[in-house]
């Protein structure tokens, strides 16, 4: 079985807890109030720009040797963009509905090129 105490660290900590953070932070009553919603978005806005920038600078740390799999930070900032620019669009609609057909990848798990056969 695969040990994957390697994957545990400080910055990949920090970056599920403000994920977590960002999600539970999201008043669940917005739709009541406009006001309240747009800045219950703007923050999370400013959130998600905290949670790119630790992703590029995690994915700019080395890679632990020998690991067969690692963070696809490339893929986590994508989504990251996705999500921006979704609530960008609900904050200033161009058109009634905004729809993003993009889905979210969701898999941040990519295999090493050294572990390649």
């Amino acid at each position: 079985m695969a040990n994957h105490s390697s994957h545990n660290t400080p910055w990949h900590r920090a970056i599920v807890a403000l994920l977590a953070i960002s999600v539970l932070s999201v008043d669940p009553v917005l739709a009541g109030d406009g006001a309240n919603e747009q800045t219950q978005l703007a923050a999370l806005i400013r959130q998600l720009d905290m949670i790119d920038r630790l992703a590029k600078h995690s994915a700019n740390l080395p890679h632990p040797e020998g690991s067969r799999y690692h963070f696809d930070y490339a893929r986590l900032t994508k989504d990251i963009e996705h999500v921006r620019q979704g609530i960008r669009d609900y904050l200033v609609p161009q058109r009634a509905q905004p729809r993003d057909p993009v889905e979210l990848l969701g898999d941040y798990r990519q295999a090493s090129e050294e572990a390649a056969p």
